[in-house]
């Protein structure tokens, strides 16, 4: 400011002096005042960036958090921005602006040492986040595959990958790899096969015949991987992109095995020869529940069981995790340690943890693979070994840095992972156990001290209770982001059952698999169906109570993003400054309630179309325009209008008048009448009377293609535009229409469904 002249007011030029004198009246922009003016605003401007950057700097210096996983987190972000953004451009921007950003805090702060700590983060934190973005369209590239265009049916000959057994379905799941009949390119597509057709097929054969490495010959009808039914549906096009299969399908009438498989080996074959052996060896639903926990396989489980299992909020004991990959390496390392503690000589020649931690990882790794190698398992894995690290060189096992590495190892290899609901609900879970038990509180809670064993064991109780209760609560938005549905008991129902499965049930089946090589496990076997009754009466219980689930509609990305933001903040951050978490996830809740019950949800092919409304009682009911026997489009039209009910067909409804061909349908909402106009079939009508009918209807679905001259107020979701966007969800009040299409932008899966 020193070079800023000063003028007195006494001898301020007026007009025509012509000393060349700024005018004082002119604007900002003009003379020699005007540039001061710019001047100065410039000067304070990089003076508050100044302040600003200071601030961050000391800030980041004095923090005590660790930045590992927050590096996890940007890797992941990168990886969430590329499903978000709809087209290449916008991820070459975005990785653009990223890497701007990183050669902008390089190149302003380069040799300041008093921006060292801010430098480091930007930089870091812009790379880390290019890379993710990276990394998912690599994926995506190299491994997706071209859908079908169409439905066809056809005669296939093939190769198969991967046989799964689904027993409580009455079928077989072939993948194969097979050879397009026009182009002759090679494909891979997945098919169903009925029991009884695989049984005739192996008349002749015996029973290892029909399993990798086999081929077959089969008249298949064959569709394109479905994209959700609904918005915020289950998108089956994008996983089957991922997995690189073309198509799906099913075998109309018998097939034909042309070679067998060479013969049963690999894990496949070990994996199902012993969920067979467990099945023999412990009958009905427990024996079910009993092969899943030694071999990953669900394919037997019931759908009521495996039902009261989702909504007591015990679903995680099903899928093969953290919790049984920890208690089979847990139970090799101890096991290890104490019998080789019983040689002398061997225990001072060795390290016995170094041992028994090898014996430990051999045991997990093993278990992975036999299971399945999912997501969940590999992450456990991996964190797994990095704990038996720890132990054999004396460190802290339990730290976020751990989880950390274990999810990059994860993204690394199966990047999109990221936006299913297993890699979610497995590191969230994760993250809660390990922030709570490494929290100050926590620590002092557990800490030994001198107290009768009836005080340890309450103690212990009451923290189980609590990791429940906070396991809970961090995975309550991402189970009603996807599912829609959420058990509200699951804290209690974990209180019994975790203990349960891992200090009764998994020992008792290593134990029974163990003596049944003597032929003396019957007596374990007893007590494993005991115990897994007790689980699933357990589960049943829980699940029969009034309240014990919470429907919500489809919960938008703006809703869950402040929830993750919030909970990663109170999870990752140390100090005082981790409470801001609660800011977020307080607004995110809000949201949450505030989120609109859809009025009309139309499926992705018009045919299946579910209005909600009041019945006699004041209950929200939902009004199904197709009494349909696919248990698919039914749960997902309720868990999307949140009604629990069965639906009720429109012809049954009270207001309703149906003939043959369409239903009308008078609904209030938002202080007006919407007429409805909803085709039953596809039959062709007189089009001056279709017409007519549409000219007095606000809004008008079908199934099919509807001619010109029908002309709806409002809306016409026909075959035409339902093909542009996919399933649609209709707020009437506020004249909101949300579409499938709308979350899809140009990513390879979406594009196959253009005709």
């Amino acid at each position: 400011m020193a070079n800023v002249p000063f003028i007195p007011m006494g001898e301020q030029p007026g007009r025509g002096t012509g000393e060349g004198r700024p005018d004082p009246t002119k604007g900002a922009g003009e003379g020699a005042f005007g540039s001061t003016r710019l001047w100065q605003t410039g000067g304070r401007l990089s003076s508050i960036a100044r302040r600003l950057g200071g601030a961050a700097e000391e800030f980041l210096a004095k923090a005590g958090f660790d930045r590992a996983p927050w590096l996890a987190v940007l890797f992941a972000s990168g990886i969430l921005t590329w499903f978000a953004l709809a087209s290449p451009w916008q991820w070459i921007a975005a990785i653009g602006l990223s890497l701007m950003a990183a050669l902008f805090a390089l190149a302003a702060w380069q040799g300041h040492d008093d921006r060292g700590q801010l430098r480091r983060a930007i930089i870091a934190c812009a790379v880390i986040f290019a890379a993710g973005i990276a990394v998912i369209w690599l994926r995506s590239e190299t491994v997706g595959a071209e859908p079908i265009k169409r439905p066809v049916v056809e005669r296939v000959q093939g190769y198969v990958l991967d046989r799964e057994d689904q027993p409580a379905q009455e079928r077989l799941r072939l993948t194969m790899a097979v050879r397009d009949a026009s182009t002759g390119e090679g494909r891979k597509i997945r098919v169903n096969v009925p029991a009884e057709a695989a049984r005739e097929a192996l008349a002749d054969h015996d029973a290892d015949a029909l399993a990798e490495g086999a081929v077959v010959r089969m008249r298949v009808r064959l569709m394109p991987p479905a994209s959700p039914m609904l918005p915020g549906g289950y998108d089956f096009a994008r996983a089957a992109w991922f997995k690189g299969l073309a198509a799906t399908g099913s075998v109309i009438g018998s097939f034909e095995i042309v070679e067998p498989a060479p013969g049963a080996s690999g894990i496949a074959a070990l994996q199902r020869t012993l969920s067979a052996h467990v099945r023999e060896r412990v009958d009905g639903s427990a024996g079910t529940i009993a092969a899943a926990f030694a071999s990953g396989d669900r394919g037997a489980i019931r759908e009521e069981d495996e039902e009261a299992m989702r909504d007591a909020g015990l679903t995680h004991l099903l899928a093969i995790s953290g919790l049984h990959v920890s208690a089979v390496i847990a139970a090799a390392y101890f096991v290890t340690l104490k019998l080789l503690a019983l040689f002398p000589a061997f225990a001072l020649r060795f390290r016995l943890p170094v041992v028994a931690a090898a014996v430990g990882a051999l045991a997990g790794i093993g278990y992975t693979l036999l299971t399945g190698a999912q997501v969940p398992t590999v992450r456990s894995c991996v964190a797994a070994m990095l704990v038996l690290i720890a132990l054999a060189m004396g460190r802290d096992a339990l730290s976020l840095r751990m989880v950390a590495v274990a999810a990059i190892f994860v993204l690394l290899l199966w990047p999109e992972s990221v936006v299913g609901p297993s890699f979610q609900m497995s590191f969230s879970a994760v993250v809660a156990i390990v922030a709570l038990h490494s929290s100050g509180p926590v620590r002092a809670f557990l800490a030994p001290r001198e107290e009768s064993s009836g005080r340890r064991f309450g103690r212990s109780v009451a923290m189980l209770f609590l990791t429940g209760l906070v396991i809970e609560i961090a995975l309550m938005p991402i189970v009603l982001f996807h599912f829609h549905r959420a058990g509200v008991y699951g804290a209690f129902a974990n209180v019994l059952a975790i203990p349960l499965v891992t200090f009764v049930s998994m020992p008792l089946i290593a134990l029974a698999l163990a003596l049944d090589a003597v032929g003396l496990g019957a007596p374990a076997w007893w007590l494993v169906e005991r115990s897994l009754d007790l689980l699933l009466g357990l589960a049943h219980m829980t699940a029969a109570q009034p309240g014990a689930v919470k429907l919500m509609p489809q919960m938008s990305w703006f809703a869950i993003a402040p929830f993750t933001t919030g909970g990663l903040w109170l999870a990752l951050w140390s100090g005082r400054g981790r409470l801001l978490g609660f800011a977020p996830v307080t607004v995110a809740t809000v949201m949450l309630f505030a989120t609109p019950i859809p009025d009309i949800l139309v499926g992705r092919d018009g045919r299946h179309v579910g209005i909600t409304a009041l019945d006699e009682h004041g209950e929200r009911r939902l009004i199904s325009l197709r009494d349909s026997r696919s248990s698919y489009s039914r749960d997902n039209l309720l868990e999307l209008a949140s009604v629990t009910a069965d639906p009720i067909p429109l012809a049954e409804w009270r207001t309703a008048r149906c003939s043959a061909e369409f239903c009308t349908l008078a609904i209030e909402r938002g202080g007006r009448q919407w007429n409805l106009l909803l085709a039953r079939n596809r039959a062709m009508i007189e089009e001056r009377a279709l017409a007519a009918a549409c000219e007095r209807a606000d809004i008008v679905v079908a199934d099919r293609f509807l001619p010109r001259s029908c002309s709806p107020k409002w809306l016409k979701a026909d075959r035409r535009l339902l093909q542009r966007t996919g399933g649609l969800a209709i707020n009437l009040e506020d004249r909101r229409i949300n579409s499938v299409a709308a979350s899809q932008g140009e990513h390879g899966w979406w594009r196959g469904e253009e005709r």
